[in-house]
Parts: structure tokens; C-alpha cells; sequence
């Protein structure tokens, strides 16, 4: 698969998003271990993961353990696949979300989080969503902290504003390596976020790239011209999506959510999709609509 090169992270151009294999309506194991195996056998080296992607409170970093399990089988070789996972967003199992960005609960979750992926030092580690009752400085240093105790080898923020990228950097030291925002045809408005990222040359990785876990099935309804032109091309309005998300900036990784071995197969080929210029400019019409 085609490789994006952008800074320090050197991974797919398309990745793997975790978080539909532990949360409501999940697979069973099997299944969700298939397509984490899946994935691989399709060149994606970039598996997205968090240890609140979970269904109850007890089994806090479920998709982590099960990321690790899949690798530990994985008959191939898995010394290339970056798993990057993410705290201070937290489930108390009432199906709600709360978040806790303070420094010693962040770095407490870190270490927590590197021992079910059963590494001495997580490969990307990116600050879940701002606490407000927290200054964001201080939650950022805590992933300083971590760079500098070999305990994360690289840092990124999530769920973050163009005020928020800057800060992350400044704070890191420059080494700030991704931003993960929500971003597809349905949810536009992190677009400012994805040109800064262009400019300061950060990966921008776009959460629910085909609308979320409910709504990928019907982005070829929602959307009549990803359906259109994919119609053209002979290929799923859902690659059509992701072939749009890549056509963006060389910067953008998309890491669609998977729960079945199909779902992650079909999104994986859309780096074999080219879009002509035109077609990103239609396409892109829903950034102003």
C-alpha cells in the first residue's frame, strides 16, 4: 500500500480505526481479530486505538488488548505497524463519555496503556479531548514528559482547535507529529484544522472519514455524488470517500472504523483511486455547503 512519509510518522496512507470493534454492537473476537488481520494482509500499517474504546467500565483499554492479541498472532510481520493510541477521554459504562486531562492521570494512563499493548514504549500517543477544567498546557506537558521518559517515542493531540494545534507544538517543542479530528463529507467544519496541519507539515488523521459507525453503510445516500462518481469508476461511494480524503493534502491519513474484514478490505483500496482534478472539486463542494 502506498506509504505517507510526514515528518517522523511513516505509515499507510489509509489506517485502521479500532474503535467499532469494543464499543456498542461490537463483533465477537474472532471477527474483530479477522479484521485487524485483514487489515495487515492489506498493507495498512497504521491501527488507531484508545483505552477508552470500550462497553463497560471495568474492561477500560479493551481495543488495546484485543490490537495486541491480533498482533501477537498475526502470522506476518508486524515490526512496521504503528499502533497509536490516545487518554483523557474516559467511559464510565453508562454509555457516556467524561474526559480528565490532568497531568498525572494522563501519564498514569500512558504507562497503563503501554503495558496491554505489551510495549516498552508506545508508538504514538495522542491527548484524547481538551479538559476544560484543565489548562490545555499543562495537559500537553504531560505528553512532554512522557517523550522525554522514553515512555511514548511520539506525541499527538485529538479532538483539537487551530489555537490548540499551535499550543500542542510550541509546548512539544515542535515535535508535535499528529492532530485527530472528526472529518468527512458530513462534518466539515475541522477543515481550517486540516490546512494548518498542511502548512506546519503534522499528519492530520480524520476520525469517522465515511460519518461515523452508523452512517458509513449510507454515505452513497447521504452523498449522491461520492455514489455518482464511484458509479464512474466501477468501485463503493465508501472508497470514492476515502480516495477524496487522501486528494486533500499529502497530510491527511484517514482511519476509517472497521468491524468486518470486507469493511477494512474495500477501504484500503481507495489508495488505488485516482480522482481527476475535477472530481476533487466537485467533490469538495461540501466544504462550503
Amino acid at each position: 500500500m502506498e506509504q505517507r512519509n510526514i515528518g517522523n510518522l511513516h505509515v499507510s496512507a489509509v489506517g485502521l480505526g479500532g474503535m467499532p470493534m469494543s464499543i456498542e454492537g461490537r463483533p465477537d473476537e474472532d471477527q474483530a481479530l479477522a479484521t485487524i488481520h485483514a487489515a495487515l494482509d492489506a498493507g495498512v500499517t497504521l491501527i488507531d486505538t484508545a483505552d477508552a474504546y470500550h462497553r463497560y467500565a471495568p474492561e477500560v483499554g479493551h481495543n488495546e488488548a484485543l490490537i495486541a492479541k491480533a498482533l501477537r498472532q498475526y502470522d506476518g510481520d508486524t515490526d512496521n505497524v504503528l499502533v497509536a493510541t490516545k487518554s483523557g477521554h474516559l467511559r464510565p459504562g453508562d454509555g457516556s463519555w467524561t474526559v480528565n486531562g490532568r497531568p498525572d492521570y494522563l501519564k498514569q494512563a500512558a504507562k497503563a496503556s503501554a503495558a496491554r499493548l505489551g510495549v516498552e514504549a508506545i508508538g504514538l500517543h495522542q491527548f484524547h479531548r481538551p479538559d476544560p477544567s484543565v489548562p490545555y498546557e499543562d495537559s500537553v506537558g504531560a505528553l512532554a514528559e512522557l517523550l522525554e521518559e522514553g515512555v511514548i517515542r511520539m506525541a499527538g493531540i485529538s479532538n483539537a482547535n487551530v489555537d490548540q494545534i499551535r499550543v500542542a507544538n510550541k509546548v512539544l517543542g515542535g515535535r508535535l507529529v499528529s492532530v485527530q479530528n472528526q472529518f468527512s463529507p458530513a462534518f466539515v467544519s475541522s477543515y481550517p484544522e486540516l490546512e494548518l496541519c498542511a502548512d506546519m507539515g503534522i499528519a492530520f488523521l480524520p476520525w469517522s472519514p465515511l460519518g461515523g459507525i452508523r452512517n458509513a453503510a449510507q454515505v452513497g445516500q447521504k452523498h449522491a455524488e461520492f455514489a455518482r462518481i464511484g458509479k464512474a469508476h466501477g468501485v463503493s461511494p465508501q472508497q470514492v470517500t476515502i480516495a477524496w480524503h487522501l486528494a486533500l493534502s499529502p497530510v491527511v491519513i484517514p482511519i476509517p472504523g472497521a468491524s468486518r474484514p470486507q469493511s477494512i478490505q474495500d477501504s484500503a483500496k481507495s489508495v488505488d483511486l485516482e480522482l481527476t482534478a475535477a472530481e476533487v472539486r466537485e467533490l469538495s463542494e461540501v466544504l462550503s455547503t
